[in-house]
């Protein structure tokens, strides 16, 4: 994953509605949820619903597969826990350099 990705992802995050659709999604789990139970759970009027998914979709935060009438929305679970990943990834890297330099 590189930055230009992560940034990204972290961009399609920084709307507090996205955020709870994305949240919403994590719930469900791996089935999903068509877009009339995101509605229901989150409150939100259809066609500000639709704009945030699809915003989320091209960040690859949310995959979406057509059900017949229906479009089921899930959480792209891979991608969500390689953003948090790479955040973590340099986790306490300085820690180590800062008390060796420190001890001199």
């Amino acid at each position: 994953m590189d930055l230009e990705e992560v940034a990204q992802g972290f961009a399609a995050l920084g709307s507090e509605a996205r955020l709870q659709v994305v949240l919403t999604l994590v719930k469900a789990g791996r089935s999903g949820l068509t877009v009339g139970d995101i509605q229901t759970r989150t409150g939100m009027a259809a066609s500000t619903l639709a704009h945030h998914l699809k915003f989320l979709s091209s960040a690859g935060l949310v995959l979406q597969e057509k059900d017949g009438r229906s479009v089921v929305n899930r959480a792209a679970f891979d991608h969500l826990e390689g953003l948090a990943g790479y955040i973590l990834k340099e986790c306490c890297v300085d820690e180590g350099a800062h008390e060796r330099l420190r001890q001199g």
